[in-house]
């Protein structure tokens, strides 16, 4: 299919990668908490705009470069790290009936979101190990072949952010009756932000 080789587990590896916690995760959710289902569509839209962009970034051999030039990566890597913990140290220093660290605004959870993926250089690495998987050497049909790959992903993410927001939306309303516990995945959501920012920065 369009130089794909198995398309099928192509979706399913999607999907899976999708489902394995991370930032973009966490800012779909912390993002649905704050600011309802807009606000979570909203970071579902900037998630699939950074994907996009690392995607084709890494189609152009930013990869090979970032590779070829450690300390460009090591520098990238350190700046993704330090934004993550930052956001993770205004939750856990956050009062109670302060305003909220992240403004309700769609726009600004969209920018959070696409901040958060790009500043994750290694999914640019992932991308270019990942591609090659499942492209048909014998039917390959070029940037074609890419574009479909990049259309099925953005499709698959929407599908995964809408449920994600509204599975979330569902369970912020039940929360949202008990403040103490509102409070205490705020803190949560900014432990592990702050665990992703230092995985990033040790990760070799």
């Amino acid at each position: 299919m369009f130089g794909i080789a198995d398309y099928g587990a192509f979706v399913a590896a999607i999907l899976l990668f999708l489902a394995i916690p991370g930032p973009g995760n966490l800012a779909l959710i912390t993002s649905t908490g704050k600011g309802g289902i807009r606000a979570g569509l909203a970071a579902t839209m900037g998630v699939i705009a950074g994907d996009q962009v690392l995607m084709w970034a890494a189609v152009a051999g930013v990869a090979a470069l970032l590779a070829a030039y450690p300390t460009a990566f090591k520098a990238v890597q350190w700046l993704g790290a330090a934004y993550l913990a930052w956001l993770g140290f205004k939750m856990l220093a956050a009062k109670p009936g302060a305003a909220p660290i992240l403004n309700i605004r769609p726009g600004h959870y969209l920018r959070l979101a696409l901040m958060i993926t790009l500043m994750n250089p290694k999914a640019i690495v992932f991308y270019m190990a990942f591609f090659p998987l499942f492209v048909d050497p014998v039917r390959h049909q070029g940037l074609t072949t890419f574009a479909v790959m990049a259309l099925t992903i953005a499709a698959l993410t929407f599908v995964y952010g809408l449920s994600a927001t509204l599975l979330t939306h569902f369970l912020a309303e039940r929360l949202r009756a008990n403040p103490r516990i509102s409070r205490t995945f705020e803190k949560l959501a900014g432990v592990f932000l702050i665990a992703f920012g230092v995985k990033l920065a040790v990760s070799r």
